[in-house]
């Protein structure tokens, strides 16, 4: 994997957070009101962290990171409109953080509702289906499994960003950030890090 220097190593500083969170070893630092001072009039975040809304998915709990490390960005099914889009180039440029993570997950009610709606526009909820079928143009195997929906929904996410940010392209084409494609297993814990063709990659290949 062709991974700038200091992104690598941001990304893998939290996938171990997350094997010393599955593991039950938490030992989270910056986490005390003596961090939210020390930080009260400017921000230095490692990475951008684009997760759903989901109360189970908590970038700073799963990977080990304290007050001020990460820039999280939540949304229902992480759909990527406007907003969401700005905040990320926010990040991006403002804080010039070097690592993006878009952060699907297992079980989630996103997927699931665009597969039962699906090819449809339901009246509720529009917008979500809208950034969500395209996921399933791509593979309509996704239509009978919802974490695989979610898996490659993730890629689109990516592609989506791409193609509808100067900012952050121009990052990437500069090496001056990295998108990292992760997913997370409700049963086990595991923030897996996902290659083009849906495969988890170990840390010792990144």
């Amino acid at each position: 994997m062709n991974i700038p220097n200091y992104s690598k190593e941001i990304l893998i500083k939290l996938l171990k957070g997350n094997e010393q969170f599955v593991n039950g070893k938490y030992e989270a630092k910056n986490i005390t009101i003596e961090t939210l001072k020390a930080l009260s009039h400017h921000q230095n975040p490692h990475a951008c962290v684009l997760s759903c809304s989901d109360s189970r998915v908590v970038p700073e709990l799963i990977f080990e990171a304290g007050i001020g490390e990460l820039f999280v960005v939540r949304i229902a099914g992480i759909t990527v409109g406007p907003n969401v889009m700005e905040s990320i180039e926010y990040a991006v440029k403002k804080l010039k953080v070097p690592l993006l993570i878009l952060l699907g997950h297992d079980n989630c009610g996103v997927m699931e509702y665009a597969q039962e709606n699906y090819p449809n526009i339901a009246d509720n909820f529009q917008g979500i289906l809208k950034c969500v079928y395209p996921a399933i143009e791509c593979d309509k195997n996704a239509l009978t499994s919802e974490n695989q929906l979610a898996k490659q929904h993730t890629l689109w996410a990516e592609e989506y960003i791409l193609n509808h940010s100067k900012i952050i392209k121009k990052a990437v084409e500069n090496k001056e950030l990295y998108i990292a494609k992760c997913h997370l297993s409700h049963e086990t814990g595991h923030v897996h890090l996902l290659n083009s063709n849906l495969e988890y990659i170990e840390i010792k290949d990144i």
